[in-house]
């Protein structure tokens, strides 16, 4: 399976998991817009979490990486983690008892212990991709890579399913604050992208898409 930029920007707009909202919603980020990106309904249905992991599998493969581990940012992400890193062991030649890992991160840290059971039920091991469905200001990805990074364990890149393509409030943008620790960041789709096609199918209210530019006026990454 080759990876489909367009056909997985319309998954993304099938499955309704771009929307707008009349009134502004609080993302994790502390912001308020009336355009959401939410991955939960898909990640939750076992179809459709199938063809999201061959996506993910499928994007890896074109970027050319190898790595031994998946590991998804708890708890959004874990179950695609989870679910990517056993479709990609099983694919491997090398499949076999003790060969690799089923990585899965605690959403709580425990209050004592090594970093490998403070932060993790299951350790990633080798050389690791570290998943997240949506990157806003990206600070759950950054934490967990930092907290992987503080166990030692290697981390390749970063994916996410779709970035929305803001500046964070120091003035980096996802990609590069992750750059600064050593980790490209990649993602298998861009609001910026599919936004024009979001407003032709989803039809918002006037008011509302002039709220949702000028949102993006002001956090939206420029380039």
């Amino acid at each position: 399976m080759a990876f489909d930029a367009q056909a997985f920007s319309g998954f993304v707009l099938g499955q309704n998991i771009l929307g707008f909202k009349d009134q502004p919603i609080t993302y994790k980020s502390g912001r308020q817009g009336h355009c959401y990106v939410n991955w939960r309904v898909a990640l939750n249905d076992a179809y459709l979490l199938d063809q999201v992991t061959d996506s993910v599998i499928a994007f890896v493969e074109a970027l050319g990486l190898s790595p031994r581990s998946f590991y998804g940012i708890p708890e959004g992400a874990t179950k695609l983690g989870v679910v990517t890193q056993l479709k990609w062991a099983k694919s491997r030649p090398d499949f076999e008892p003790g060969a690799y890992p089923v990585p899965m991160g605690r959403a709580a840290p425990k209050d004592h212990g090594a970093p490998e059971d403070k932060f993790f039920v299951g350790m990633p091991q080798g050389d690791t991709i570290v998943l997240e469905d949506t990157t806003t200001t990206g600070g759950s990805l950054l934490s967990g890579v930092e907290k992987l990074q503080a166990a030692g364990v290697k981390v390749i890149a970063a994916i996410a399913l779709t970035n929305r393509n803001e500046v964070r409030d120091d003035g980096l943008t996802v990609p590069q604050a992750l750059e600064n620790k050593g980790v490209p960041y990649y993602a298998l789709s861009n609001l910026k992208d599919i936004l024009p096609a979001a407003y032709e199918a989803l039809k918002p209210a006037p008011e509302v898409r002039k709220a949702v530019e000028a949102y993006f006026a002001k956090y939206g990454a420029k380039n």
